[in-house]
């Protein structure tokens, strides 16, 4: 990836790819995840595109953007609520009405029902699920269509349907002797509401980052072994900690015989873990760590639970963003915190706590790129568009994915975070 010097909180630190500073108009032309985005992802063909957006909002200075959007959301009232994810820049932080991960902003979609519009600044999977939570008068909104996913891209329905194939085809559909079906299938909320659907017509369970633990409790109550996809590293993670060894968690390799698995292997297995991933989290290391605690011995390391296995083993804390947001929060003035988790994030929580020392384990700093694709200009837009009568970006399920989707987010909203 190529670096260059930024200020992004902490001197000498560096960007992942130079055409982070562009606009996201210019990179939206290009297919791909955008700039920081591994050059390993590859973005399916049918991801959606963002149009070009009027040139009143791609050439209005910052100043102007953010008045325009306070004028939009003052005349729209409680008629709008503007959602915004951890990750977010601080530019689009400072209009949302609610901030949070996506557990929170899940049921932030369900608290307003009297809102008209629903604006999602996050990415394509999340303002899918805030689309079959909220109500059909309500119209959801991604201010940049290209706001994807590229762990979420990494399992489709095709090769899902055909991996559940493989699996009940070796173990057979009956229930054992105390009532358990042969395999329950968990999806990350990092997915398609086409996925969400495939679980809730398979009897299992949507799960974020907050509530994995609990959600597999229940799988587990219900099911001998689990299908956990897209990420195999809060898969990993949180069967390890609930005591499950690694040996019992083979990778599924899609578009493999049984997933690259022996039968032997699937039949020892208690969570089959999907090969995929997040780009931003499979960069912290175990060295950083390392780094970290020689040059301040005190410091305290919080990562995520996206990372590899070695790192949150490795780390003194491993959480959602809001756990880390609370760690940051409840740690006493001067201390140390490292953090593995997105930039964005990072760097908000350091301005927010300036009587403590917070910065990132990775020193090439990587935003998530998608993420990053929300750019006042798009917010100015849908915003000013909906004060005109128009709803511009509607993020739409169809009614037969929604159905059987909603089941599976409702069994994940019951779930509630340890």
């Amino acid at each position: 990836m190529t670096s260059i010097t930024l200020t992004l909180g902490r001197p000498g630190q560096s960007s992942c790819d130079s055409k982070l500073r562009n606009a996201p108009w210019d990179i939206d032309r290009a297919p791909g995840y955008g700039p920081g985005a591994s050059a390993g992802d590859h973005i399916p063909g049918a991801a959606p595109r963002q149009g070009e957006i009027p040139a009143e909002y791609r050439q209005a200075s910052e100043a102007d953007l953010h008045a325009r959007i306070r004028a939009a959301k003052a005349t729209l009232g409680d008629r709008a609520v503007v959602l915004g994810h951890f990750y977010q820049r601080d530019e689009i932080v400072d209009h949302a009405d609610y901030v949070g991960d996506s557990f929170q902003l899940a049921n932030a979609a369900l608290e307003h029902p009297e809102a008209e519009a629903i604006v999602f600044c996050g990415v394509h999977f999340m303002a899918e699920t805030a689309d079959i939570l909220s109500g059909d008068d309500q119209a959801v909104i991604l201010p940049n269509l290209a706001a994807g996913c590229s762990m979420a891209d990494m399992a489709n329905e095709d090769d899902v349907e055909a991996c559940w194939d493989q699996l009940t085809e070796l173990y057979g559909t009956e229930p054992d002797a105390a009532g358990r079906v042969p395999v329950i299938p968990v999806t990350y909320m990092n997915c398609s509401a086409a996925l969400k659907g495939f679980v809730g017509r398979n009897g299992g369970y949507v799960c974020t980052s907050s509530n994995a633990a609990t959600v597999l409790e229940r799988a587990f109550a219900e099911g001998q072994r689990v299908l956990f996809f897209p990420d195999q590293h809060l898969g990993r993670n949180t069967a390890s900690a609930m005591g499950i060894g690694l040996d019992r968690m083979p990778l599924w390799k899609p578009r493999q015989v049984l997933g690259g698995n022996t039968e032997e292997q699937l039949h020892e297995a208690q969570v089959i873990l999907w090969n995929g991933f997040c780009s931003v989290h499979r960069r912290f290391t175990t060295e950083q760590i390392a780094q970290a605690r020689a040059q301040f011995p005190d410091v305290q390391v919080v990562v995520h639970p996206e990372c590899p296995l070695p790192v949150v083993q490795a780390a003194d804390v491993s959480g959602s963003t809001d756990v880390i947001r609370r760690v940051v929060e409840n740690a006493e003035p001067g201390a140390v915190i490292a953090i593995g988790t997105e930039i964005n994030l990072v760097n908000r929580l350091a301005a927010q706590h300036p009587d403590k020392t917070i910065f990132c384990l990775d020193p090439v700093v990587c935003p998530c790129s998608t993420m990053y694709r929300i750019h006042p200009g798009y917010l100015a837009w849908v915003l000013e568009s909906l004060v005109a009568g128009e709803v511009v970006n509607r993020i739409e399920v169809p009614a037969e994915v929604a159905g059987n989707a909603k089941v599976a987010l409702d069994r994940m909203l019951a779930a509630k975070p340890k």
